[in-house]
């Protein structure tokens, strides 16, 4: 499957009115861990903030299809306040719009834009420049779905793995998942990355049903009841694991840690046991 990632939104360079310029930025999203991101197909467009509608970036999102000769399966987009206009541009150029927050690839580009793409251009404006944010407060994590939980013997795990183990990826036997180039998250190549395994009696299920949501990383919350959430989607958050255990939550800690030390690359593991040789599902996943 094709995905893009798209980002439609002003940008810190004033026209000559004193007004921003919009941009429309389309790239693919690496799916494969052995993918070059050197190699995925990019797209960017400036716009005038008089013609900034749904017209015009449907238009933008037909250049880009054009372009690459083929339109994308979906498109995943993680600017929540530009959900309407997005959404409606990718369905009416007859695309799937996802909003999700793995969007890799996107962010690393705007950020690589931010610093030694817009100082360049004429009008650039520092103030808006330094004032520019893409990170949105965390929503309250529900509980897991009944249909999809084990039972009381199901179990879960700290672990970790080096970044070198994770060449051989493709060869592992996998039933749901998503990965992406570790070369996408500049991390050293000792760098361990801390991972969460679930085992659990309903795997399969599991696996399905979170193939079905837009994966985006996993996070600890501390609080009067630790918790680890996933967060998928723009905004939706669910409770993997409850840490009420003075020691499990210094695991807990220790994995945020890793996390840290990695540029948020972790993953999210689910065998149906500890003595299984395959995944029923498996995410690389990145808190950016």
């Amino acid at each position: 499957m094709q995905i893009w990632e798209l980002d439609f939104y002003s940008r810190p360079i004033l026209d000559d009115n004193n007004k921003k310029l919009w941009e429309v930025l389309i790239c693919e999203s690496p799916t494969d861990i052995k993918r070059s991101p050197d190699s995925l197909f990019r797209y960017s467009q400036f716009c005038s903030s008089k013609t900034v509608n749904s017209i015009w970036l449907r238009e933008a999102i037909e250049a880009a299809i054009a372009e690459a000769g083929k339109p994308p399966q979906k498109i995943r987009f993680f600017r929540r306040q530009m959900n309407n206009m997005i959404t409606k541009a990718c369905e009416d150029a007859g695309i799937a719009a996802a909003p999700s927050r793995r969007t890799y690839a996107l962010i690393k580009w705007l950020e690589t834009r931010m610093k030694e793409v817009y100082p360049q251009e004429p009008g650039f404006d520092t103030k808006a420049a330094n004032s520019a944010s893409v990170k949105y407060p965390p929503l309250n994590a529900v509980a897991l779905p009944d249909a999809i939980r084990g039972d009381k013997g199901d179990r879960w795990a700290f672990v970790s793995l080096e970044a070198p183990a994770f060449d051989d990826l493709p060869e592992w036997d996998i039933d749901f998942g998503e990965s992406f180039p570790l070369a996408l998250a500049d991390i050293a190549p000792d760098t361990k990355i801390p991972g969460f395994i679930m085992f659990s009696s309903r795997a399969t299920p599991l696996s399905a049903w979170m193939s079905g949501l837009e994966m985006g990383y996993l996070q600890l919350e501390l609080s009067s009841r630790p918790v680890l959430r996933l967060e998928t989607g723009a905004s939706d958050s669910w409770i993997l694991a409850n840490l009420t255990n003075p020691e499990t939550l210094e695991e807990a800690k220790g994995f945020e840690a890793a996390k840290t030390n990695g540029n948020g690359v972790h993953f999210l593991a689910i065998q149906s046991s500890p003595d299984s040789e395959s995944f029923a599902g498996f995410w690389l996943l990145q808190q950016t």
